[in-house]
Parts: C-alpha cells; sequence; structure tokens
C-alpha cells in the first residue's frame, strides 16, 4: 500500500473538540536535577555532533540581540510534522489504528457491516484486505468511525481509545510513542521565545485532542486536515458541533504552505518534518529572507524504532533526501544522532 493512499486516510480524518489551552512558553515545574541538567544541555536526548550543534547555532545565533542573524520575537515562528516527526507512524498511521478499531466498537449497531466491505475484513481481522480497497476503502472506514457525532463525543472517544490502546510493537499506549528529542527542541525552542505549531497532515481535532499534554503545544496552534461541521441546536436548547463526511481541507504537501498563510499568517523561520509530505513546507520556510532552518527526521534506527526511507507505504523520504543538501536542510539520523527515541527508554 502506497504513501498516498494510507495519508488519505488520514486527510479526510478528522473534527474534534478542543482541550481548555495552556501558554505553551511556560512551565512551572519546581527545580530538579533533570531541569539543571537541560539548562546545561538543552537536548540531553540528543548525542553530540554536527545536527546538535547545527540546531544550536542556529537559535543561539537568532536569539542574540547582538547577532546579525537576530530574529525578533514576534517573527519566532516553528513549524512542526507530527506523524513520525514528533510521534511514530508505523505499522500504520495511529488515526487510522483508532478508526478501525472504533468500527469494531461500533459494529454491534451495524449487523449489516458483517457482510459489506472493508468493514467485513476489519472484523474478521484481515486488515490487509480491508485497505485493498484504497482510497474508497479506507475513506469508508474513516467517514462511518469519525462522523456524525458532535464534537464533543468525539473527543472523548479520542481520550478513551488513548487511555487503553496499545502499539503493538512496544505495548506501550500509543501517545507515549513521543519522541523524546523532539519534545526536547520544542521546550528548546519555546525558551528561546519560538512559538511552536503543529502543520500536520492527520486530522486536526484528533490531534487537538491530545498533543497540549504530549508537547505543551496548545490546541488554537495545530493546524491540520479537516472536515466539515454544522452547528446545530438540540431540542433542549444546547448548541453543539456535528462531524461531517464533507472535507473542508488537506493540509499536505502543497497545502501545508496555504495552511499555514491561512492559519498563521506568517512564514516559518524553523521548519521540521520527516516525508516528502513536508516538502513544501521546508522549501516554503527557507525561502524567506533572513535566516532559516529545515530540519528532515530521517528513520534509520530498526532496533528502537523502524528503519524507512524512500519505499515505505507511509511516511516515505524520497525527494527530500536526494535533495535536503542541496536545499541547506539539516537531516537527523536518528540512529546516530539520538541517544533515546522515547522517554521510556532506560
Amino acid at each position: 500500500m502506497k504513501k498516498n493512499i494510507l495519508t488519505c486516510a488520514l486527510v479526510f480524518a478528522i473534527l474534534t473538540n478542543c482541550t481548555p489551552s495552556k501558554e505553551d512558553n511556560t512551565h512551572s515545574e519546581p527545580d530538579t536535577p533533570l531541569k539543571q541538567e537541560q539548562a546545561a544541555d538543552p537536548l540531553p536526548s540528543w548525542n553530540e555532533g554536527v545536527t546538535k550543534k547545527a540546531i544550536i547555532d542556529f537559535v543561539e545565533k537568532t536569539t542574540n540581540e547582538g547577532s546579525t542573524d537576530f530574529v525578533e520575537v514576534k517573527n519566532r515562528i516553528a513549524t512542526f510534522d507530527n506523524d513520525g516527526n514528533l510521534w511514530s507512524e508505523q505499522p500504520l498511521y495511529f488515526q487510522l489504528i483508532f478508526a478501525m478499531d472504533r468500527i469494531k466498537a461500533m459494529a454491534e449497531g451495524h449487523p449489516e457491516w458483517k457482510n459489506e466491505e472493508p468493514y467485513k475484513s476489519i472484523l474478521e481481522g484481515n486488515v490487509e484486505k480491508a485497505l485493498a480497497g484504497g482510497t474508497k476503502s479506507i475513506l469508508a472506514l474513516v467517514m462511518a468511525s469519525h462522523a456524525g457525532m458532535t464534537t464533543d463525543e468525539f473527543n472523548q472517544e479520542v481520550n478513551d481509545w488513548l487511555a487503553t490502546a496499545k502499539h503493538p510493537k512496544t505495548g506501550k499506549r500509543f501517545n507515549e510513542m513521543i519522541y523524546q528529542p523532539m519534545v526536547e527542541l520544542l521546550d528548546y525552542l519555546r525558551a528561546n521565545d519560538y512559538k511552536t505549531f503543529i502543520v500536520s497532515g492527520g486530522g486536526v481535532d484528533f490531534m487537538r485532542a491530545w498533543v497540549e499534554e504530549a508537547y505543551g503545544i496548545p490546541p488554537h496552534q495545530v493546524i491540520g486536515s479537516s472536515n466539515k461541521v454544522k452547528y446545530e441546536v438540540s431540542e433542549d436548547g444546547t448548541p453543539t458541533l456535528i462531524k461531517q463526511a464533507e472535507l473542508n481541507f488537506i493540509d499536505d504537501k502543497e497545502g501545508k504552505p496555504v495552511g499555514i498563510h491561512q492559519y498563521i499568517g506568517m512564514r516559518p523561520v524553523f521548519a521540521s518534518g520527516n516525508s516528502d509530505g513536508d516538502y513544501q513546507m521546508l522549501e516554503y520556510t527557507m525561502a524567506g529572507n533572513g535566516p532559516r532552518f529545515g530540519l528532515l527526521l530521517h528513520h534509520t534506527d530498526s532496533i528502537r524504532e523502524f528503519a524507512y526511507d524512500r519505499e515505505s507505504h507511509i511516511g516515505q523520504l524520497n525527494k527530500g533526501l536526494d535533495d535536503a543538501e542541496k536545499m541547506g536542510w539539516t537531516v537527523i539520523d536518528m540512529k546516530k544522532d539520538w541517544k533515546k527515541v522515547y522517554h521510556f527508554e532506560k
């Protein structure tokens, strides 16, 4: 199954309610040995080398008022892809796994699914056959599992799933499959007055249900693919938003610079991704005036995570890998550059 097919599953998967936001620049935890270590080394889960040095050098020169590359605080915008860049995305996009789990949970109310594809194959545990129907089948799974409920209800479904569902390789909850080095990078940027945004092909409201707790990024700083919602007032007078099975915006490839313009209104200074779906976001970022930083995560660690790039069915990194040097992008070699991948590693 090619990456573009599974990407379609995510770009159609959408809309949930936001959790209460908090400022992403402030943390009130008490001083600890870990915090003291991070003050001395802002990226402790990164190995020393050219990649770590390039990041720190860029942040220092853009935040030093005496530097010719100084960037005013109001212009310090950093954008990050999510799937495969802030958390894992193998063996399938986590939101697609959520959609399939929802189909199983909803099956009792849909006896017709026992004889209808792709639902039949999902209920029989044959994921490969279910996805063999391509975009049409995946869209059917996503729409059946995501549409027709209020945004509040969907938000609760996402949180309930994250509290119990486990990754098939590690046995960890999906929201534990977060890259510790990237969390440190987000914190480091915010400590230097960068405002961090997620710009992802995944469902914007699926992400908004949990990313603030995971990354310190509030819901209003998340850009993603979306379906339309409809405003309704129930019989008891309660206003609600109902998720619709109609596409609103695809935040992938060329859509990422468009989404940045529409929702942020400023060109980023720093952009980070991991696949060719992020190519245009990095290209757009680097085209601006003044200092710019493009960062690509190359999945090279088959032991601690997954090794994949050009031929992967999702998260394919081909053109970006070829063009990174001439475009001036820094490439993270996961196996070489990261001391640890996840926070739960010893």
